[in-house]
């Protein structure tokens, strides 16, 4: 069937909330890369045949990450008129047990983590019950609201992670989906749809955050016959793995947006460009691009409109440097991902020399909730400077590795304790990384800066990706920097001089430090170099990759100094 009107919408619509409220029993397996490192694949098969084997009529749908990482395998039971159990670490063992509380209507609380009553679709700004009342068994478990996973967050790019078959289309359509796509079409210009993103003030979420809608503003109203938008999907920083989870949880919610966003700039071709890695993202996008065109929501004359567009998939070959605008355009174009000098705006002049619109996974997948809810709901989350919410990956020192959305403004210390269950017993917090390794490392000291574009920098840091590692007092921070420059050196392209040899030689300083041959002029040195890759290296690899020596020097410059002096390592890390 081609969706041609909002009628047509309203149909689809229908058919997945049969699917996500069906008449039998729906159990829910988390399937992303950890769950299933953790035998989330083994409890699918226990499951499939305990319900067989117990003739009970259940439908096993694998999802994707509610963000409950430290969980994993997360299992939810929706029984038709109750309400939604989910349950965590969850074995093959345990499963006999949880079916036979499925046979008998009831819920397990021992392994429960919090049920779900109601349910808000954020694109839609509705509500829908699972349950018009409470059975008692079901009353001793904790409301999600309840839940401190849960309390800190406002869940707007990951609405649908966790909740939805990321291979449906019909279960994101019955969450809302392709209903801002259809307002866009049908009751907005271009202009208006721009406007909207300009008032909200959405700023960038794969770096320095810069403002989404004056990119989009200027891309519009740069001189070209062709334009372009692209999503950017090649997070590379190490141990993070946000966009890989946004991708594999709610494929369309990438494509709405980035569709508006092709129809706001005048753009018929959208590319998203993959890390090579991303194996099952690869799929669930190639699926969802399938299912799009099958619907007729790509394509031409989407949703019976004047406005055609069409979405090209190209893996990349994942390197760091092709995070960078123009190093990402050089390798769609079948070059080589480097750089080039940043006077010629890519909005302009970007793939193949016409005006382009480059944004990453998590920026298009908070375009269709503002495109439905309007810039004043936007703009009342988050800070004044920094609106909207933040997804953050967290690992490291902390009790509970998760994956989670906060509101911009949360403090660093409030994720760390509410989300990460606090630092690891008989430890003290020590230093917090929040953006990858351009964004250096600050001291526990400052550990109730709010997560803020603003804030972070004039702290020295920058906010990024948003993947946060937590370092206890075991952590050398002259060893963690070492690391970090290592992984820069590796993933610098070499095309300039400052970038290609000053982090080389800012490494081999770093491993002098860690062996014990350390001198005095070691510091001033590096700063030497520090400075100097800031303002000569030609693109922001190269520009931020100082950051961790220059963070660490400023807040832990004392470490250094006894790792020179001494000859010691103070947390016994380095080999001496």
């Amino acid at each position: 069937m081609k969706v041609k009107s909002i009628r047509d919408l309203n149909k689809l619509k229908s058919e997945g909330e049969k699917l996500l409220r069906p008449k039998n029993i729906r159990v829910q397996v988390g399937t992303t890369p950890y769950a299933l490192s953790r035998k989330a694949r083994d409890v699918i098969e226990k499951l499939k045949k305990e319900l067989d084997q117990q003739n009970i009529d259940a439908t096993v749908v694998r999802v994707g990450c509610v963000g409950i990482c430290y969980e994993e395998p997360v299992v939810e039971v929706i029984i038709p008129g109750k309400p939604k159990v989910t349950y965590g670490s969850i074995t093959v063992d345990k499963v006999p047990s949880l079916v036979k509380a499925i046979s008998k209507g009831k819920a397990v609380k021992k392994y429960a983590l919090y049920r779900t009553d109601q349910e808000e679709i954020i694109c839609s700004g509705k509500t829908f019950s699972y349950a018009s009342r409470v059975p008692s068994d079901y009353k001793k478990i904790p409301l999600a609201c309840e839940f401190k996973f849960f309390q800190p967050q406002v869940r707007i790019a990951l609405r649908n992670a966790g909740i939805i078959n990321p291979d449906s289309i019909e279960e994101y359509v019955a969450r809302g989906g392709y209903s801002a796509l259809s307002k866009a079409l049908t009751k907005m210009t271009p202009e208006k749809v721009i406007d909207v993103v300009i008032k909200a003030d959405v700023r960038g979420r794969g770096g320095g955050g810069f403002p989404a809608g004056l990119k989009w503003k200027t891309c519009r109203e740069a001189k070209g016959k062709e334009k372009y938008v692209l999503c950017n999907c090649s997070e590379g920083d190490p141990g993070i793995g946000m966009h890989k989870t946004l991708i594999e949880s709610d494929p369309h919610s990438i494509l709405e947006g980035l569709i508006i966003g092709g129809y706001a700039i005048g753009a018929m071709e959208g590319y998203i460009y993959l890390h090579y890695g991303y194996a099952s993202g690869k799929e669930k996008l190639l699926k969802a691009i399938d299912q799009a065109n099958e619907y007729g929501l790509l394509g031409k004359n989407i949703l019976g409109s004047d406005f055609s567009f069409s979405i090209i998939l190209k893996e990349g070959a994942g390197a760091y440097v092709c995070g960078e605008s123009t190093a990402l355009m050089a390798t769609l174009e079948g070059r080589s991902g480097e750089p080039r000098p940043k006077y010629i705006h890519t909005a302009e002049k970007g793939l193949w020399d016409c005006p382009t619109n480059l944004n990453n996974v998590e920026t298009w997948c908070n375009i269709p909730p503002i495109i439905s809810r309007g810039a004043g709901w936007y703009g009342k989350i988050g800070t004044k400077s920094s609106k909207g919410t933040k997804v953050i990956s967290l690992t490291g020192n902390v009790n509970r590795s998760c994956l989670a959305e906060v509101p911009m403004g949360t403090t660093m210390k409030e994720v760390i304790n509410k989300l990460g269950g606090g630092i690891v017993k008989g430890t003290k917090l020590k230093a917090i990384g929040v953006g990858g390794p351009p964004a250096g490392l600050l001291p526990a000291s400052l550990a109730d800066l709010p997560i803020d574009f603003d804030e972070l920098v004039k702290a020295g840091s920058l906010l990024g990706s948003g993947g946060m590692i937590v370092m206890n007092d075991k952590t050398c921070v002259v060893d963690m920097a070492r690391f970090f420059i290592k992984f820069l050196e590796e993933e610098s392209c070499g095309r300039c001089f400052p970038c290609r040899e000053g982090i080389k030689r800012m490494r081999e300083i770093l491993d002098g430090l860690s062996a014990g041959i350390g001198k005095d002029e070691d510091i001033d040195l590096l700063q030497e170099i520090v400075d100097c890759l800031s303002e000569a290296s030609l693109c922001d690899l190269g520009k931020s990759a100082p950051n961790v020596v220059r963070s660490t020097l400023r807040y832990f410059r004392e470490e250094y100094k006894i790792h020179i002096q001494q000859q010691v390592c103070p947390s016994k890390r380095c080999t001496m």
